[in-house]
């Protein structure tokens, strides 16, 4: 038994049967619906249901995790002894990192002797669930808190992520384009292609027109940068799309002979700002663009 615990917050997009599985607890996050008084936490409501909303105009809204949830968290495991590993949503995406090394601080000192190391992913959605994947594994083969996320720190960059939304109206309403260019773009079927850079924050790359061509281009980018002989998995996200997710699997197939390892659904929490449609890959590559 290692004398640490490994977790993470609800942006890895991962479902709880596999974190259960993996022994990684995971912090939820809350969100909001206009008219609708409930607070909702992301396995609440099914995915298909959120994306429902959404369709129908509903619109959702989220909530960075406080420090009195951290400090509720992070005090009962150094109860049980237990040093963490905190594997953070994006600094570049999100307050979150500070609200918890915030907390890290305060705890360390009221518990001397206890220790918390809070990693920034530097990732979004199953990304961050792809870097918590690789760092239970370096954990399973008996490796220390401080080389676990030292791994992270090192290989988080290589994490790639690349995503293509339906509906540009979302990422108009967090700021990611003009509402001109939302309009505009979407009378003409404007599909973006975007990207996490180095600094944690999703940046546009390139445009198409067209749901297909988007989905192309994804796969394209995937030829550019993949790295073929790591062992890692590679993950596709989808917001209510599964579709379209079968569709890019079945072209880095019969493209690259690329498998895909796995199919998850994009949670509230970055499905409120993307949208209904959003389908993502993730995979370890050469480098990140930006």
């Amino acid at each position: 038994m290692s004398d640490y615990i490994l977790m993470t917050d609800a942006t890895c997009d991962l479902d709880l049967e596999t974190l259960d599985a993996w022994s990684v607890p995971c912090i939820q996050m809350t969100f909001t619906f206009d008219g609708d008084d409930n607070v909702y936490q992301n396995f609440d409501v099914p995915s298909a249901e959120f994306y429902a909303r959404m369709r129908a105009g509903e619109v959702a809204h989220t909530s960075a995790i406080n420090e009195a949830t951290f400090r509720a968290i992070f005090s009962e495991y150094f109860e049980k002894g237990l040093d963490i590993l905190y594997i953070c949503f994006s600094s570049g995406l999100s307050g979150t990192i500070d609200a918890a090394r915030n907390t890290a601080d305060e705890l360390m000192s009221e518990y001397p002797g206890r220790r918390i190391r809070v990693v920034d992913s530097l990732c979004a959605s199953t990304g961050q669930g792809l870097l918590v994947d690789l760092c239970r594994r370096k954990r399973d083969e008996g490796c220390s808190l401080d080389e676990v996320a030292d791994f992270a720190e090192e290989i988080r960059l290589k994490v790639i992520h690349w995503f293509t939304v339906e509906d540009l109206i979302y990422l108009k309403r967090g700021g990611r384009i003009g509402g001109a260019a939302a309009l505009f773009g979407s009378a003409i079927n404007i599909k973006p292609v975007l990207y996490a850079a180095n600094d944690g924050t999703l940046t546009s790359a390139s445009k198409t027109r067209g749901r297909r061509k988007s989905i192309g281009a994804l796969a394209n980018m995937f030829a550019e940068t993949y790295v073929a002989d790591y062992p890692a998995p590679i993950y596709i996200g989808h917001g209510d799309c599964l579709e379209d997710a079968e569709y890019l699997a079945k072209l880095l197939k019969e493209r690259y002979g690329a498998e895909i390892d796995a199919f998850y659904n994009i949670g509230p929490t970055v499905g409120a700002h993307s949208g209904p449609g959003t389908l993502a890959l993730f995979y370890i590559g050469t480098e990140r663009f930006g």
